[in-house]
């Protein structure tokens, strides 16, 4: 419908304000969503509904991680890899009944993930019984995220308890938010405290309208996708696609902890991640990374090395993915790949740039705020 298309320009540029540089919008923004709350239009991301006797044991078979014991109710995250073991999407799936599930995943990679799903189900495993559809457009999702959130959805939602105790992070709630059914995710890409309202796409302004009238008092602020790469930096969250490149596996991201190599069938990308070039010691590894100079920062795709005067062609230790100036934390912070980085934190690397000059910086962990997570579990 229009309404879609209209709604889903507050997920561009950001909205800036009278005299404000692009800059100055985003650090408003980012500001917003950690000191109160921000809304998102999420409706972009790619929505799979799978269904069928089994969805779940097929589920544990392309994500990495394990999804047998996944509670009706229940969110996970998961990675996904080819058979070389190479990550090349992620996302969080929802548990919606004992057979029914629905997979999120990027936004870009959403009609790859779902042929994806087709081909493996009809020619490697045709026995199993399910059945993928498409509805990301069915669906207008409105993301309410930061530290007052609870007490806007509170003003919104006609008839559940939103309450920590009742609704914990990572589940999801069938619920009537202004009169219209919807379902509720408890998940997060910010790393605050935040809900994802679903309701059908026709009602998507309506919500968005509510949301927005009863989150004035809270300086609700809207934020798009470029200042959403800055929050899920903050937090080390990675972008497939960005900082993946299909070169990387789960480890090379600091992301074993989503892998479930005791799972009784082998999942895509298992033998591939064992191969001896994917264990050895001199991989690169994505790690955080913070310059010398706070207000610095590095260009993305900028090359690092152990020597800035060692003469040309210099020793690449790997490139910056993603970077940014997070207002935050009151200086730049960056994701990048270095040989073996995940051992050489406190080490410190340069990156030469065309001018001639040099960006001095440390190597550190890629989760710059709140490494516990408590603020997105309150």
């Amino acid at each position: 419908t229009t309404e879609i298309y209209t709604l889903s320009l507050h997920d561009a540029l950001p909205i800036s304000k009278a005299g404000e540089t692009m800059q100055q919008a985003l650090e408003r923004e980012c500001l917003a969503v950690r000191e109160s709350a921000g809304v998102l239009d999420a409706s972009t991301l790619g929505k799979i509904d799978i269904q069928g006797p089994d969805a779940r044991e097929f589920l544990g078979r392309v994500y990495t991680n394990a999804w047998a014991k996944l509670g009706i109710g229940k969110c996970r995250y998961g990675l996904m890899c080819g058979e070389d073991g190479m990550v090349f999407d992620d996302g969080v799936t929802a548990c919606l009944a004992e057979n029914h599930f629905v997979m999120t995943t990027t936004t870009g990679g959403a009609a790859r993930v779902l042929e994806w799903l087709e081909i493996y189900q009809q020619t490697e495993w045709p026995e199993l019984e399910v059945y993928f559809n498409t509805v990301t457009d069915h669906w207008s999702t409105v993301t309410v995220t930061g530290p007052n959130s609870r007490k806007i959805l509170e003003q919104v939602v006609d008839d559940i308890d939103i309450s920590n105790e009742a609704f914990k992070y990572m589940d999801w709630k069938a619920a009537t938010v202004q009169g219209v059914p919807a379902r509720i995710f408890r998940i997060s890409f910010t790393g605050e405290l935040s809900f994802e309202i679903n309701v059908q796409a026709n009602y998507g302004m309506r919500i968005w309208k509510a949301v927005m009238e009863k989150g004035a008092q809270y300086n609700l602020t809207p934020y798009g996708t470029e200042t959403m790469h800055i929050l899920r930096a903050e937090k080390g969250f990675i972008i497939a696609g960005q900082d993946t490149d299909g070169s990387v596996h789960p480890y090379d991201l600091g992301m074993g902890w989503a892998v479930s190599p005791k799972k009784p069938f082998s999942f895509i990308g298992k033998r591939g991640m064992s191969r001896e070039d994917c264990v050895k010691d001199n991989r690169k590894q994505l790690v955080g990374i913070v310059t010398k100079e706070p207000k610095t920062v590095i260009p993305e795709g900028a090359q690092a090395v152990n020597d800035p005067s060692e003469p040309i062609p210099m020793t690449m230790l790997g490139h910056v993915t993603s970077s940014y100036y997070s207002a935050c934390l009151g200086h730049s912070i960056a994701m990048a790949y270095i040989r073996n980085g995940h051992k050489r934190m406190g080490e410190t690397v340069y990156y030469p740039q065309p001018d001639g000059s040099v960006i001095e910086a440390q190597i550190c962990s890629p989760i710059f705020l709140d490494p516990k997570g408590e603020r997105q579990n309150v």
